[in-house]
């Protein structure tokens, strides 16, 4: 088997602010693995959260050595591979399945279990802005379809997230909201404001606390008026296993916990504890995406929206402008790459 590598620049369609920083773009790196004349692809994003960059995520997919395989079957068996950060092992195990796939001649849901194509809604994310700018998004996402919306909180003054929600609840009376202060508030700001998001219909709120307290984090969820979601305090499997039935819900992203197997593996623990499966992702392209769409039947909150805020989406194949992604019965992940796209870091 042979590996390529390719370097592209992501651009979103508006900055993306939440509470630790704001985005504008960030780069993806490709790789597409051949055998016997037939390609699989894959990619990762790049991070500052998890220290991931362009460069450091090429050196790190470059190393894999799927030479030493003689078929994807065997190299897909034999992940993960070591102490590889688990955005590197997702997106090698994105482009295993999708060439597995395609020489069997059944898509990526059906090689994890699931007979039917997933299809299902996704929340969209609507940033730290204006209450005028949130409000005219809210309205714009529900005439589109979507019903469910993502809020991101975590301001200086809680009372500016307060506003956003309460414009975004009139603007969007019927949509379900989630709500995510991606860890910035403390223990008290967490107990005075759950119950005022509460009476604003706010369905579930994601890691309110700052993460590396899991214990602090379960004891808020015993008492809290709203499911509370653990998402940088679960990354791997030992994190979800500290946490299950302590917390309403885990925030899986296949590029923290190591791709879609993985995600499986957490998905099986939490079964009946209680703790209920949320599939989200970053920021990234349609290919990014599609091995999580293929997944979302597990789920109960599906936050797949990452290639929906790019301002050019550089691979078509699961939709989601609707508010609902759907997984392609094509074989493989079932994405194709657009013609002439340019974005090359």
């Amino acid at each position: 088997m042979k590996a390529r590598l390719r370097t592209v620049r992501l651009e979103l369609a508006e900055p993306l602010r939440i509470s630790r920083s704001t985005m504008t773009a960030r780069d993806a790196v490709w790789m597409s693995v051949e055998h016997e004349g037939m390609r699989g692809y894959g990619e990762a994003v790049t991070s500052v959260y998890y220290g991931l960059d362009a460069d450091t995520l090429v050196r790190l997919l470059g190393d894999v050595e799927l030479s030493r395989f003689a078929d994807p079957e065997s190299a897909l068996e034999a992940l993960p591979s070591g102490d590889l950060p688990p955005a590197v092992t997702a997106a090698v195990e994105s482009a295993l399945l999708d060439l597995v796939g395609k020489r069997a001649g059944v898509p990526v849901h059906r090689l994890l279990g699931a007979a039917a194509p997933p299809v299902t809604e996704t929340a969209r994310t609507i940033g730290i802005t204006s209450p005028m700018h949130a409000a005219a998004q809210a309205r714009r996402l529900t005439a589109d379809g979507f019903q469910v919306i993502k809020v991101k909180a975590g301001t200086p003054d809680p009372e500016d997230d307060v506003e956003r929600v309460r414009v975004i609840r009139d603007a969007a009376p019927r949509a379900r909201l989630l709500l995510d202060p991606n860890g910035a508030w403390t223990t008290a700001q967490a107990t005075a404001l759950l119950p005022r998001f509460a009476d604003l219909g706010v369905e579930a709120v994601e890691q309110p606390l700052a993460p590396g307290d899991p214990e602090a984090l379960g004891a808020l969820a015993a008492r809290s008026p709203l499911p509370v979601i653990a998402d940088e305090d679960a990354v791997s499997l030992e994190d979800v296993r500290r946490l299950a039935g302590r917390v309403h819900g885990v925030n899986v992203k296949l590029a923290k916990c190591g791709g879609a197997q993985a995600a499986l593996r957490i998905a099986q623990l939490i079964e009946g504890s209680g703790t209920e499966l949320m599939l989200g992702c970053l920021t990234a392209s349609t290919l990014g995406l599609a091995p999580a769409v293929h997944l979302a039947d597990r789920a109960r909150w599906a936050d797949l929206d990452g290639h929906l805020l790019l301002a050019h989406d550089p691979w078509t194949g699961i939709g989601g402008a609707d508010g609902v992604v759907r997984a392609s019965g094509r074989p493989g992940l079932g994405v194709e790459e657009v013609s002439a796209y340019e974005g090359v870091a």
